[in-house]
């Protein structure tokens, strides 16, 4: 029993120090990682480019308390629990992201690097330009106004609302919720996205983010 006391206190001491090293690397790389991402080139549509109610629609459904948490939120109910700022970690800071520790670091990067860096107009003007919404002949579509143009032939402006819920409805699941592989499933969760805005759906727990619906 001591031997194993002993192994997982040695476990948790190289955890700890491997944990610590990389939010420290994290927050070396941060300024630069987000003014790289945030270069004209990168920037197709500004935050400015979506109306009020794009933008509570995309945080209703994405991350309800985005405004007001530090990086993580795992209680708010239909949050799930990755936020708009874990998603970019996983996006700009890893290369082969896995689950378990790789998690654990995207919390603690999300936490502690981008959160009291980067402001959350920016770190929101990056998501809506990067956000992963599927694959199409092998190429990622990355970003909204890409996805505009990919699955509606349309300019991001161009776009009425139930186009761009449906677009909305695939960053929980790109593949499950594909606009052009999966239509019904798009179709469905936007009428769920729709009773959830007008309040007609209420979430109950923070893994309510189908909605009751099931696929």
């Amino acid at each position: 029993m001591k031997l194993f006391i002993k192994i997982f206190l040695i476990a948790l001491i190289v955890l700890s120090s491997y944990e610590t090293f990389a939010v420290l690397k994290a927050r070396s790389e941060t300024k630069a990682i987000f003014s790289s991402a945030l270069q004209p080139k990168n920037i197709k549509i500004k935050l400015q480019d979506l109306s009020k109610d794009q933008i509570n629609a995309l945080l209703a459904v994405e991350d309800p308390k985005f405004y007001e948490h530090n990086g993580f939120d795992f209680t708010t109910p239909g949050a799930g629990v990755t936020t708009i700022t874990q998603a970019m970690v996983k996006y700009l800071y890893f290369k082969n992201f896995t689950k378990g520790f790789k998690k654990i670091e995207q919390t603690l990067i999300a936490w502690l690097a981008v959160t009291p860096m980067i402001s959350k107009h920016d770190q929101l003007t990056v998501f809506i330009n990067t956000a992963y919404l599927g694959t199409v002949n092998g190429k990622e579509v990355r970003g909204f106004d890409k996805a505009s143009q990919i699955y509606y032939k349309k300019k991001f402006k161009e776009l009425n609302e139930t186009e761009y819920l449906s677009i909305v409805a695939m960053l929980l699941a790109p593949k499950t919720f594909n606009i052009k592989n999966q239509p019904k499933h798009n179709r469905e969760r936007v009428k769920l996205i729709k009773k959830l805005l007008s309040g007609e759906y209420i979430p109950t727990r923070n893994s309510d983010m189908f909605y009751g619906q099931k696929i």
